[in-house]
C-alpha cells in the first residue's frame, strides 16, 4: 500500500514537472465577441474559449486543440494583474493581427488575470 503511494505521488510530481517544462511563454489579450468563429461559423462553442494568432494558426489545424493557459506576468505592483490560476481553453478562432499569441475570451483572460491589464504574459501547453 505503502509503495502504490509513493509510485502515484511519484507519477504526479513528473507528470507536474513535465507539464511545466514543456510549456510555451506568450502573450494573451481578449476579445467579446465569440460568434461567428473561423472554425465552427455560428456554433456556440461556450465561453472557454480562445482565438489563435498568426503564428498558431497554420491553416486552421489548431481548430478544436484545447491548451491549458497560466498567467505568467511577475507582479511588480502592490495590484497583480495575475490570479494564479490556470484555464483550460478551446482555440475555435483566428485573431490576425491580434497582438498576443492568443486572444481569450473575456472570461477566461478575467479568471488568469486583471481584464483592466489588457496584456499580459503567458504560458501555455497541450
Amino acid at each position: 500500500m505503502a509503495s502504490q503511494l509513493t509510485f502515484t505521488m511519484f507519477f504526479a510530481v513528473v507528470a507536474l514537472l513535465l507539464s511545466v517544462a514543456f510549456a510555451i511563454p506568450g502573450t494573451a489579450t481578449f476579445y467579446t465577441q465569440y460568434v461567428p468563429s473561423a472554425c465552427y461559423g455560428n456554433q456556440d462553442n461556450g465561453v472557454m474559449i480562445a482565438a489563435a494568432s498568426d503564428a498558431l494558426w497554420n491553416n486552421g489545424a489548431i481548430c478544436g486543440k484545447v491548451l491549458v493557459v497560466t498567467c505568467t506576468e511577475v507582479p511588480t505592483t502592490l495590484y497583480p494583474n495575475c490570479t494564479g490560476l490556470s484555464v483550460t481553453v478551446k482555440i475555435v478562432d483566428h485573431c490576425p493581427g491580434c497582438g498576443g499569441t492568443l486572444n481569450l475570451s473575456k472570461e477566461v483572460f478575467s479568471a488568469i488575470a486583471n481584464p483592466a491589464a489588457g496584456v499580459v504574459n503567458i504560458d501555455y501547453y497541450w
